[in-house]
């Protein structure tokens, strides 16, 4: 399996160029071609990237995120929902660094084992990065009206989140 894994992209790369050749495509002149288009996309997105990453900085740095947790956490509390995670549920649609960041933070305090732990853990890896998806994608294709995809992409994330607790709950109990 690993001597496969290793010549799969290999072999993806030389069956494209060849089929390329095949068809008389000018292989090498496309692949530069799309390499300035690459360089030239890169660049459009670097202030749709700047403005977003300011914007969770200002977030966090305001105490914003830490206000808002205290303010939920009665209603967290009844929902047998650990106030420690709600940060990675905010950030984790916004910037998967900083919410990976978060879930090293909590992995680190809490232990792997642990129910916050789980939790973080399955968060991370079942919700998405919505509004990073947007900004950059949507932006970096001229696509002002975003308004429905981001309704969806955010209930999608909540689904996301209710069924990391609901799997994390039934398959390890509460600790």
């Amino acid at each position: 399996m690993t001597t496969i894994s290793i010549w799969m992209i290999p072999l993806l790369i030389l069956s494209v160029l060849l089929y390329g050749t095949l068809k008389r495509v000018p292989t090498y002149e496309t692949f530069v071609e799309g390499g300035k288009e690459g360089i030239n996309m890169s660049f459009s997105l670097i202030p749709f990237l700047v403005g977003m990453l300011v914007a969770i900085s200002v977030f966090r740095a305001s105490g914003a995120l830490d206000y808002f947790v205290q303010l939920v956490n009665p209603l967290l509390a009844l929902l047998h929902f650990p106030s420690e995670v709600l940060p990675l549920a905010i950030i984790r649609p916004i910037s998967g660094t900083a919410a990976l960041g978060m879930t090293s933070d909590l992995i680190s305090v809490y232990g792997p084992d642990s129910f916050v732990g789980r939790l973080a853990a399955t968060i991370q890896g079942s919700t998405d990065t919505t509004f990073y998806v947007l900004t950059v994608y949507f932006g970096a294709v001229g696509i002002k009206k975003m308004g429905d995809a981001l309704k969806v992409g955010l209930l999608a994330d909540l689904i996301g989140i209710i069924a990391a607790v609901i799997v994390v709950t039934l398959v390890f109990g509460m600790n």
